[in-house]
């Protein structure tokens, strides 16, 4: 018994690490400046759901999907590396986002899949993370990885829809800085991801 809690308490933690839902409250709220609330709660709602099949998927099949359409841990990483980066590279600029629309375009909805469900919440890291509890371990530690999963991504449901009212109790200023602070982390993350993915596919 105290061996499965082990399991379950090292699962939620590497989980909740790499989808810290604090963490992603600052960059929910730059790609979603200017939304109303319920776009706001829809976009959230979608970015959960998308990131929470992504990697179940992956958690039963992941493995079969590689090999099916020829990908690799390595171009995975390099992707979303960039991606990533280029998210980062922007919470650290003063202008509005080119994410964003003005005022005679319409607002892409798509970002609750890209960038938001993939490859932020749903990212290499966590991809890997997810597939490496469940090598080689019984039908039961499989169900619970994906269970522990589902509250992870609950929490950061949660984190989305109440971000209005965590920015207040934190101090709109100080989430400004914590929203450039997270930017910079973001870059130097989407940047270790590239070179890790480097790294990986030429065996450096």
């Amino acid at each position: 018994m105290q061996d499965l809690w082990s399991y379950v308490f090292t699962v939620f933690m590497a989980f909740f690490a790499i989808m810290n839902p604090i963490i992603n409250i600052p960059i929910f709220v730059k790609l979603t400046e200017g939304v109303n609330e319920k776009k706001k709660k829809a976009i959230s709602k979608t970015s959960v759901i998308v990131a929470f099949v992504i990697v179940v998927a992956f958690i039963l099949i992941g493995q079969y999907i590689f090999q099916v359409f020829g990908l690799t841990i390595p171009a995975f990483k390099v992707f979303g590396g960039i991606l990533i980066f280029y998210i980062g590279f922007e919470m650290l600029q003063s202008k509005k986002s080119v994410i964003h629309s003005n005022e005679k375009e319409k607002f892409d909805e798509g970002i609750a899949i890209s960038p938001l469900a993939i490859p932020i919440l749903a990212g290499p890291g966590t991809i890997v993370t997810a597939m490496n509890f469940v090598v080689d371990v019984s039908f039961f530690r499989i169900f619970l990885t994906i269970l522990i999963f589902a509250f992870v991504t609950s929490l950061t449901y949660l984190a989305f829809i109440y971000s209005k009212y965590i920015i207040k109790f934190v101090g709109k200023k100080n989430f400004v800085i914590i929203g450039k602070i997270m930017g910079l982390i973001l870059g130097v993350l989407g940047a270790n991801m590239l070179i890790v993915g480097i790294k990986l596919a030429f065996e450096i």
